[in-house]
């Protein structure tokens, strides 16, 4: 029990570190929001022929949440007590929207393409990767190798692209941009959720090619060292069946080192949306991620922040706590309490 407790203490800790160091970041390195946001009014100020840095102050405050003149801790406590005691995440400086409304309204969409690529990667591994180990040396070993070395060494963003270029611009088999059809009502209708399919279907294809190619050769490497175990050799002199061995005793044993990688690259994947996102222009909480940051939109970019950091942080925790319960051969809470 104390070590599930430390390890939630660690993940918050680790939270709230990463979340100050933007908050610092973002108020001290030179031409910072909050100070090219203050350059500005008093640059207006001037024009009319007088400076006033009291209402520059107020003016800055009233657009960022920040009081420039409060230290960094006090400000940064202020900020965290407002979500917690509040849930103000402050306003959007260019949007003029709650942060927490912007990002509530983004994650579904994000979260829709995380969870399906992942899922689509990971079934994807699993499968090329058995198929290789149960055929080590062969043709087709050799040929499932070079695919997936060759997929491996595709950046994800790069795939995006050539998606976008040749499947949406030249073939015009997909969509160029956008999260939904504009032509059909929003709902829970079969033809708006084929559209949502058929808009999400190359950012998926996207992300499905960021851990495809490792996953596989994991896989690959797991199986392989369980096909030659002593228990393995004693169900084929049993008579078991090959798909029996192949589900029940090769997969099912050979995919557990795999299982960290799945949860933790949830929140990978949600990173690499904030590009995804932006080169389809499917505005999810990764296109206002960036959007944020390029035109310094202060608040939405520490909401969007503390959004993916959350979720980072939260599959780390999940992986580290629920590893043990899949894997009964994993040293539990207890026994690392021990050490």
């Amino acid at each position: 029990m104390r070590y599930y407790v430390r390890r939630i203490a660690q993940s918050v800790f680790t939270l709230l570190s990463g979340l100050f160091l933007t908050y610092a970041l973002y108020r001290l390195i030179p031409g910072s929001p909050l100070k090219a946001i203050m350059a500005d009014l008093i640059a207006q100020q001037q024009r009319r022929g007088e400076v006033d840095t009291e209402q520059v102050a107020r003016m800055a405050e009233q657009m960022t949440g920040i009081n420039p003149d409060e230290p960094i801790i006090v400000g940064f406590f202020n900020y965290v007590s407002g979500i917690v005691l509040r849930g103000d995440f402050g306003t959007s400086i260019i949007y003029q929207d709650p942060v927490f409304d912007i990002l509530f309204r983004a994650m579904p969409w994000s979260i829709f393409l995380s969870v399906y690529g992942i899922m689509l990667g990971f079934t994807a591994s699993v499968l090329v990767g058995v198929l290789m180990a149960w055929h080590e040396g062969s043709k087709l070993d050799s040929g499932l190798t070079v695919l997936v070395l060759s997929v491996n060494a595709i950046p994800y963003y790069v795939g995006a692209i050539v998606f976008l270029s040749v499947l949406a611009f030249q073939w015009g088999l997909f969509p160029t941009g956008g999260r939904a059809p504009r032509a059909v009502e929003p709902g829970f209708s079969l033809q708006f959720m084929l559209g949502i399919l058929h808009h999400g279907a190359l950012p998926i294809l996207s992300t499905f090619l960021l851990g495809f190619g490792a996953g596989s050769l994991g896989m690959r490497a797991n199986t392989v060292r369980i096909v030659g175990s002593d228990y393995l050799r004693s169900a084929r002199l049993r008579g078991v069946s090959t798909n029996r061995i192949l589900t029940r005793y090769l997969t099912r044993n050979a995919i557990l080192p795999l299982y960290t990688g799945l949860v933790v690259g949830i929140g990978a994947l949600f990173a690499s949306n904030v590009i995804t996102e932006q080169i389809f222009q499917y505005q999810g909480a990764g296109w206002f991620l960036f959007e944020s940051a390029t035109k310094q939109d202060y608040p939405l970019v520490m909401g969007s922040f503390l959004f993916f950091g959350t979720v980072t942080v939260t599959g780390i925790l999940i992986a580290d706590l629920t590893y043990g319960l899949i894997d009964p051969r994993a040293e539990s809470g207890s026994t690392r309490d021990t050490f």
